[in-house]
């Protein structure tokens, strides 16, 4: 990636026109973009997902789309820029021209997230345009197993199924609102709701009800390829906290995650020290490393 830069850089420091442009991609762009987003699977599951599943890189119906900048007809580095900002093999230097061009669009973004010295550069050039952030959480360490758990998974973790819909919404409001510090039905419960059933329907839902019908346990693989998946939403019931149980659970959905596809990754808070040492243990193993910025 940066021996695609650096012409670039070198002619910005020699004061000569640069040639460097960003603009919204569009169907013609997404060869060129899957070439980009391929060279980290796991890093940019989150825009592979989005292309499997839309199949183009063309703006969305519901107004997102994928900013990509130029060095001529050569893409260096793109971003999308739906209700939060996602970068894909954008370097750092390359951030401020994707800020000042997400900025422009006037759209208001939930947050920036993907590699951490990116997401960070992103965030300065808003910053200096104004926009502040609620929080920053700079150091979430990117994890990823390929093969079996390295400890025996929970069997009574399943797939989620609409019958159970009522049950699992709950659990994952309240995961979302300790994970963020508000509530997800802030933006309407019924698109909250739909974004579950969605998850659900796909096979993506993974969750632990017990005899009473309570939620025990669930998470969700927010991000699919054939390649990989990304785990979110990871939940406890804060009855069954403190009892061990996490890292079957856990390796439960790397078993289950893993028939969808070979890889499993997740990103942390650094600061979750006790989560971290639940997926090492698990076989977890550090590839990376994200930021969140969260408005």
């Amino acid at each position: 990636m940066l021996s695609r830069v650096a012409p670039w850089l070198a002619s910005r420091r020699d004061g000569a026109a640069s040639g460097v442009a960003v603009r919204v991609l569009g169907v013609e762009d997404t060869a060129p973009l899957l070439d980009l987003a391929g060279q980290d699977p796991v890093a940019n599951v989150f825009i592979l997902s989005h292309l499997e599943t839309a199949g183009t890189a063309s703006p969305t119906a519901a107004g997102a789309s994928i900013l990509g900048v130029f060095d001529g007809g050569t893409l260096l580095g793109a971003c999308w820029a739906g209700a939060n900002l996602v970068p894909v093999q954008l370097d750092p230097e390359l951030a401020g021209l994707v800020a000042t061009a997400a900025h422009r669009s006037g759209r208001r973004y939930a947050s920036i997230f993907g590699p951490a010295d990116t997401v960070m550069a992103i965030y300065a050039g808003l910053e200096r345009l104004g926009q502040s952030a609620h929080e920053v959480r700079d150091d979430q360490p990117l994890m990823s197993i390929t093969g079996p758990p390295a400890v025996e998974p929970e069997p009574a973790l399943g797939f989620g199924q609409l019958a159970d819909f009522d049950k699992i919404l709950p659990a994952c409001a309240a995961m979302f609102e300790e994970e963020v510090g508000y509530s997800p039905y802030l933006g309407g419960r019924e698109y909250y709701g739909r974004r579950v059933k969605g998850l659900i329907r796909a096979g993506h839902s993974l969750v632990h009800l017990d005899a009473d019908g309570e939620v025990v346990f669930k998470a969700e693989l927010g991000a699919v390829t054939p390649e990989a998946t990304q785990v979110q939403g990871v939940w406890m019931n804060p009855k069954f906290r403190g009892l061990g149980r996490s890292p079957g659970y856990m390796a439960a959905v790397v078993v289950l995650a893993q028939t969808i596809a070979p890889v499993t990754s997740l990103y942390v808070n650094g600061f979750n020290t006790r989560a971290r040492a639940t997926y090492e243990r698990v076989g977890f193993r550090q590839v990376g490393t994200f930021a969140t910025v969260l408005f």
